[in-house]
């Protein structure tokens, strides 16, 4: 049961939508009204504020990553393992591509993903991150880097973690994203998604 509840608050914390959020308190358009209408940090820079980007990219990163910690933090006493802290990872996650506070109309989840896995492991969350970082640095794509962690975070959560729940937890949160990155798939494969222009 505790699991269970802790899962729950993993949710609503994920449901939390801090492109919507900050781009309400700093006065600029719902991210959902302009551009990719993704509530996402790389939308919100089209608003023409980097200051709200990345707010949004911290707020979202820091969702995931709080979440696993509080698991480590008030677990214990509840016999919480690591995979009970992944699958509360897989909620917050859940959440921000489905928030309960926002009709279900959430992001991609790259941001709260890499917070799971830095949750989880610092050297899994860095490498997949470098494969982020290599895969943009190349291309300038930020679609291709999202797409790239994605399909290495599974490999790498064998090297860096143990037990196939673990495994299984982070399989299917890089599926989900690759699912939500859909469109973005459809224009790699045509040859219309660009860079930003400089």
């Amino acid at each position: 049961m505790a699991v269970l509840l802790f899962c729950v608050a993993g949710y609503l914390a994920g449901s939390v939508s801090f492109a919507v959020v900050v781009s309400r308190l700093m006065g600029l358009p719902d991210p959902h009204d302009y551009g990719s209408g993704n509530p996402g940090a790389t939308n919100v820079l089209r608003s023409g504020s980097k200051l709200a980007a990345g707010l949004t990219l911290v707020g979202d990163s820091l969702k995931g990553f709080v979440v696993m910690m509080a698991g480590r933090w008030v677990g214990p006493p509840f016999g919480f393992e690591a995979p009970d802290l992944a699958l509360a990872g897989f909620c917050a996650f859940l959440g921000h591509l489905y928030p309960v506070f926002f009709r279900f109309r959430g992001g991609k989840g790259v941001s709260t993903a890499a917070g799971v896995l830095f949750g989880l492991s610092g050297w899994l969350g860095l490498s997949v991150l470098g494969v982020w970082g290599l895969a943009v640095g190349a291309t300038r794509i930020s679609s291709l880097g999202a797409l790239s962690a994605a399909v290495s975070a599974p490999v790498l959560a064998l090297v860096f973690t143990e037990g196939w729940k673990i495994f299984a937890i982070v399989f299917a949160m890089a599926a989900l994203l690759i699912w939500r990155h859909r469109a973005n798939i459809r224009r790699l494969l045509d040859g219309t998604e660009r860079p930003p222009s400089r």
